[in-house]
């Protein structure tokens, strides 16, 4: 399985008093590199909302592991699979050069814009275990 890398920069917004990134913004970083993996799929999520299907996480562990500052360059580091004909998982690291700054299992699911839990898209569940 291909790692997905999804480069960013800290900027000042995205930091605390302290000067260092605001913990709830490594989910955004996650967040962007999830979507990004989406696109890059073919998949239009604003296709999918107007057809009634959604993606929608249903768990996240995470590990703050050290801290990022302004001005550095962070790297999100994904990989992915379909977990079943429902359950889409990510395993999701940011890294400063090589040094982990934060880790996550992430678990999505597709639903309908109702909360009915519907089958992964074919792309996703081709990734499956085989």
């Amino acid at each position: 399985m291909t790692a997905h890398r999804f480069p960013l920069t800290v900027y000042y917004e995205d930091t605390d008093m302290a000067g260092v990134v605001y913990y709830a913004n490594y989910l955004r970083y996650i967040e962007r590199a999830r979507s990004e993996i989406v696109e890059q799929m073919g998949l239009d999520q604003n296709a999918m909302r107007a057809d009634g299907l959604v993606f929608v996480v249903t768990r996240v562990e995470a590990d703050y592991v050290s801290s990022a500052r302004m001005g550095d360059r962070l790297e999100v580091i994904t990989t992915h699979q379909a977990a079943g004909p429902v359950r889409w998982t990510f395993d999701q690291v940011v890294q400063r050069g090589d040094q982990v700054i934060f880790k996550a299992h992430v678990v999505a699911v597709t639903m309908t814009t109702d909360g009915k839990p519907v089958r992964l898209p074919a792309e996703i569940r081709a990734m499956g275990p085989k």
